[in-house]
């Protein structure tokens, strides 16, 4: 959540860095109505207050001069009831307000690029240069051997489009990428961690995920919980309404779960194939830091992706994001675009986000400095997402007769 006293402070200078966002205007106008509301009813609240200390300190003063303090009782009893309306009226603003607050993304980062959409990203690098075919390399679905190892219509038939079931050597191959990839992950300093695939409303209103991307959750009928649509979630919430020990931190995570995801909105988007699943798997990771050590976490956590993609031979660039593509939580955020040659292009992979303060402040998530307790700065990612990184294999390995080579790195976990 928005640092809501800054946002009184100095609402057209956070405004402004919400714009980069694309904010609804009518949702900042709104805000600002609110505040400026709150800002004069707390004022009036405050004088009231300090009218009501200062009559009550008469008290000892006209007993001592034998003064009648009938009508102070009177003045004190009404300025009381005028005080009891004043802060009815101040809760209910700053429900409002954190209401309106709770729709409204993160501050981007300064050094995040305008721009409207991932057309206006900006690439950072690339790693490994696309192998060059001496056929013409075809998508993930039209592989001679794909039927053997992926089973879309079985899918549909079980549940419904955009799921998909996989066999054979697809199947090991997923298991050994997952069991790869937490190992590879581990080794970089994230402890392994197994989460629940439900979670609660407050867990989803802590990460960022509710109340604005409602429609895209699979919520359990007459229960209130939700399937996660990401490992960030319920990893993230280990910490929530907790204060820790600045000694503990960089706490630094990583978690293999399914994922599930209605992608309302989204249809006619990579409906073919496995692009675009409704459940997928995903090793994620996570960190809760200081604020002074989340930029080298962040970059850690950048690092650690790329080069798990690296190790595994596969080509990919980083794309650092723009403000208009940029995710609600998110302040600042890297993408793992990895390439693709049957489509002769990059695809999203991983996504590497700082969320600065703003889960924490949701999330009730803090740490001691010394008297006080301030709120930590939370990081995930996708390390990765693990039915991507089986098709960039797909593709990437393919060879003329339509078989796949296992990447080197794997064969050892397929025996």
């Amino acid at each position: 959540m928005l640092d809501l006293k800054a946002l009184q402070n100095d609402f057209e200078s956070v405004a402004a860095k919400l714009r980069k966002k694309k904010v609804d205007e009518t949702q900042l106008a709104k805000l600002k109505e609110i505040s400026l509301k709150l800002k004069e009813q707390r004022k009036i609240l405050e004088e009231l207050q300090a009218e009501q200390n200062a009559k009550s300190k008469l008290f000892p003063v006209y007993q001592k001069e034998g003064k009648d303090i009938a009508e102070l009782k009177k003045e004190l009893a009404e300025n009381k009831q005028k005080i009891a309306v004043e802060q009815d009226i101040v809760r209910d603003l700053e429900e409002e307000m954190y209401e309106i607050a709770l729709n409204i993304p993160n501050i981007p980062d300064d050094d995040v690029p305008e721009g409207e959409d991932e057309e206006d990203n900006v690439e950072l690098k690339k790693v490994l240069d696309p192998r060059k075919f001496d056929f013409t390399p075809k998508e993930h679905w039209d592989l001679k051997i794909t039927p053997d190892w992926i089973d879309f219509e079985r899918g549909v038939k079980l549940a419904k489009s955009r799921f998909s079931v996989l066999k054979n050597d697809a199947a090991r191959l997923e298991r050994a990428l997952i069991n790869y990839m937490l190992d590879f992950n581990r080794s970089r300093g994230f402890e392994e961690v197994s989460v629940p695939y439900l979670v609660n409303r407050d867990s989803l209103l802590g990460t960022g995920q509710l109340p604005k991307f409602e429609d895209d959750l699979f919520k359990i009928e007459e229960e209130p919980l939700y399937l996660i649509p990401t490992a960030e979630v319920p990893v993230t919430n280990l910490f929530r309404d907790e204060i820790l020990q600045k000694e503990e931190l960089p706490a630094k995570l990583t978690s293999y779960t399914a994922c599930f995801r209605k992608e309302a909105g989204s249809a006619g988007r990579d409906t073919r194939g496995m692009i675009r699943q409704h459940q997928f798997d995903k090793v994620e990771l996570v960190a809760v830091t200081t604020p002074e050590q989340s930029d080298q976490v962040f970059d850690e956590m950048v690092a650690c992706a790329s080069d798990l993609l690296t190790s595994l031979g596969l080509p990919h660039r980083l794309v650092l994001l723009c403000g208009g593509d940029l995710g609600f939580s998110a302040a600042r955020t890297i993408d793992l675009e990895v390439w693709l040659p049957g489509q002769n292009r990059y695809r999203e992979i991983s996504s590497i986000s700082n969320t600065r303060a703003f889960q924490a402040r949701r999330a009730k998530i803090r740490y001691k400095e010394g008297k006080k307790n301030l709120p930590v700065h939370t990081l995930n990612g996708s390390s990765l997402a693990v039915g991507r990184t089986l098709i960039a294999i797909m593709e990437n390995y393919q060879n003329a007769d339509g078989s796949v080579t296992i990447p080197a790195v794997l064969q050892h976990y397929m025996t």
